[in-house]
């Protein structure tokens, strides 16, 4: 069992959060939508795991590099 960071790759506002603490999630599954220069942008899970914490909310902005939630793998 480890815990592991998804972050995003991109800078963005928070649109749309698809899953809740304590859903389990697959690898690739789309996780997040972020909003950037009017586009949709799907943030998918880096690994299988259950959601452990969201570290967002809709709205927020976020850079690159900022942790989006924690998976518990």
């Amino acid at each position: 069992m480890a815990l592991v960071n998804v972050e995003t790759e991109t800078a963005g506002a928070v649109w749309k959060i698809n899953v809740a603490v304590g859903d389990r999630v697959e690898e690739d599954q789309e996780i997040m939508i972020l909003e950037s220069m009017k586009m949709e942008i799907p943030i998918l899970s880096t690994d299988g795991g259950i959601v452990r914490e969201i570290k967002v909310k809709p709205d927020d902005v976020v850079t690159e590099g900022d942790i989006l939630l924690v998976l518990e793998t």
